[in-house]
């Protein structure tokens, strides 16, 4: 299988990758506080966390980053 070639517009798919991952640490940072309960229920927290990680992989994969691969 052939190697993924760089695209133009690969340094934006990585800033918006970078964006999600700050976004995902948000999160996961106010569910480790505790200070999710005053903004959201139990479950309406799990949806909005498996949305930021679904984003941040989607990103990733648009960027051609490889899983573990910090944003730049």
């Amino acid at each position: 299988m052939s190697a993924r070639q760089s695209g133009p517009y690969d340094s934006v798919a990585r800033k918006w990758h970078a964006l999600a991952e700050r976004r995902r640490a948000h999160f996961f940072e106010l569910r480790d506080s505790g200070r999710w309960r005053h903004y959201y229920t139990w479950d309406e927290l799990l949806d909005v966390l498996h949305e930021v990680v679904n984003s941040c992989d989607e990103w990733a994969r648009i960027a051609g980053l490889d899983h573990g691969e910090a944003p730049v």
